[in-house]
């Protein structure tokens, strides 16, 4: 079960990628609504989201759910790091400790 662990913890990665696309995407003015819906970032964004929503429900054929809910929390932490070395967020001291209590949780349910 812990190759499924660690391929479930990788869809969260990959579904983290995809909301930093969506972000860049919404920092863009576009001349039409329909382009701000129809881009490449957008589309890349959601497909990618789609494959992370592929590789999870493939996990979940051994992962139970109560596990799999603790696990998806550190897409909360993937996102914040991503947004921070790759959007120049500020991450607070709030958001460390939250973060850290993340890890904490996903680490005691996972073992």
């Amino acid at each position: 079960m812990t190759g499924y662990i660690i391929i479930f913890l990788s869809a969260s990665l990959i579904s983290a990628f995809s909301q930093i696309l969506l972000k860049l995407a919404a920092r863009k003015q576009y001349r039409s609504w329909i382009y701000e819906y129809l881009n490449i970032r957008v589309v890349t964004a959601y497909a990618i989201f789609f494959l992370a929503t592929l590789i999870t429900v493939y996990c979940y054929k051994v992962i139970p759910l109560s596990l799999g809910a603790m696990l998806e929390s550190s897409g909360y932490v993937f996102v914040t790091v991503l947004g921070g070395l790759i959007l120049k967020e500020k991450v607070s001291p709030q958001k460390l400790a939250g973060m850290a209590l993340v890890i904490l949780g996903v680490i005691i349910v996972a073992v």
